[in-house]
């Protein structure tokens, strides 16, 4: 029996963000903010693998100072070795905007920076850091702990309700069909909706 994978309701999904900007933590600087909350973006808004945001750099999300239309994760950096495009929505097109404006050196010439690092510029964050952070927010503001392919679940369980199964596929990279059919499984927001329905 195949197990529904766990996700995040959109309550949740707006706290977690929140979280992540940390506005009311003084500790953690406005920069360190708007960083967490775009490689939670990628995640949610694009389903992206915490493995391949941390191998970004920062002009496979931006052209000409403005943030990408669509994301290109790379085959060098995707997990199956096979490049996806994933078109990017308002609030990734939005995250991404903050980060040229706080984080990012304002030139069109970015070479081949990463696009989050924690304090070298071209050494990339780690995996366990972002799990690190994304647990955090998620304790911070969920009093639960969050782990980061919770927001690729999110993104795909999402998906499933707008679109086909082949499409889902083609947009989380999944080599076969059958590491998509989990998402078949309705979670707790299609149940309410169904009963609402009634």
């Amino acid at each position: 029996m195949s197990i529904s994978p766990k996700t995040l309701n959109i309550t949740e999904q707006h706290q977690l963000l929140d979280a992540l900007l940390s506005k009311d933590s003084p500790h953690i600087s406005f920069r360190k903010g708007v960083r967490n909350y775009c490689m939670a973006c990628l995640m949610l808004e694009a389903g992206l693998r915490v493995g391949e945001v941390i191998q970004l750099l920062i002009t496979d999300l931006v052209f000409d100072l403005r943030p990408v239309t669509s994301v290109v994760v790379r085959e060098e950096i995707a997990k199956n070795h096979k490049e996806r495009i994933i078109p990017t929505s308002t609030r990734l097109s939005d995250a991404i905007s903050q980060m040229t404006e706080s984080c990012w050196p304002h030139t069109s010439s970015f070479v081949s920076l990463r696009a989050f690092y924690n304090n070298i510029p071209d050494k990339h964050i780690t995996t366990r850091q972002v799990e690190r952070i994304i647990n955090s927010a998620g304790m911070k503001s969920l009093g639960r702990p969050v782990h980061p392919h919770m927001l690729r679940h999110t993104f795909a369980s999402k998906l499933m309700r707008v679109t086909d199964m082949r499409t889902v596929q083609e947009l989380l990279g999944h080599s076969h069909i059958t590491s998509t059919q989990i998402y078949t499984h309705p979670n707790e927001d299609d149940k309410k909706k169904a009963i609402e329905n009634l």
